[in-house]
């Protein structure tokens, strides 16, 4: 590696650096002038396999089945269903609190499933059946889940509330007959940060009384 520039001890002939500084320039000089050959219509065939459609950047028509309203309205495709909701539809039951999918302030149900609408784009909900705290108080009937919050006065600031009452009237949906343990724990995903969960649990402990009885 310290033999002279130019000059091989051994004997005549390339030195070691004259030897990697030939190859070194031959294999670049190869690579460019010898691209590599994809086999026939590979390309097309890799374009034809995603069928992405386009959207934006610029707002796009969406329209949403909401509490059983058909909703239109243009949004960006990265605008979520929260925001869709709250800033573009006045639907504002659904609190923004984390924006993060962590407290579950936004919780609506898709197609009768809980989902945090900040974790969601707007697009994305297009043909579900999205449900938010409002849909509990159809025709000025008020459900039983948010009736049980105010009679034990499961609440104080409100802004996770409407979140709670919709994952809890998801899990009485999903199973009538649930017992409070179950029902705790489709409310994993929320969060209170008064601290009104014992009277949650006086308010949970009602429902699935009623439920027992069939009320």
């Amino acid at each position: 590696m310290n033999d002279p520039q130019g000059h091989n001890k051994n004997g005549p002939g390339l030195s070691r650096r004259q030897f990697l500084r030939g190859t070194g320039v031959t294999a670049a000089a190869s690579a460019l002038a010898s691209p590599v050959a994809l086999a026939p219509g590979a390309f097309a065939e890799t374009i034809e396999d995603t069928k992405s459609v386009g959207m934006g950047p610029g707002a796009v028509k969406v329209e949403l089945n909401v509490n059983g309203k058909k909703m239109t309205t243009a949004v960006e495709p990265r605008v979520t269903l929260l925001d869709a909701l709250r800033n573009y539809l006045d639907v504002t039951g659904c609190k923004r609190v984390c924006d993060r999918g962590s407290c579950g302030a936004c919780t609506v149900m898709a197609d009768g499933k809980v989902v945090y609408s900040c974790t969601m784009l707007a697009v994305e909900a297009q043909g579900k059946k999205i449900e938010t705290a409002e849909s509990l108080n159809a025709d000025g009937k008020l459900d039983a889940v948010p009736a049980a919050f105010a009679k034990f006065d499961a609440q104080q600031c409100g802004f996770c509330t409407p979140g709670f009452v919709v994952a809890m009237r998801a899990a009485f949906n999903k199973n009538p007959n649930a017992t409070q343990a179950d029902i705790e724990k489709g409310l994993s995903g929320n969060i209170c940060r008064c601290g009104t969960y014992e009277q949650m649990r006086h308010a949970i402990a009602s429902l699935c009384k009623a439920q027992a009885k069939g009320g």
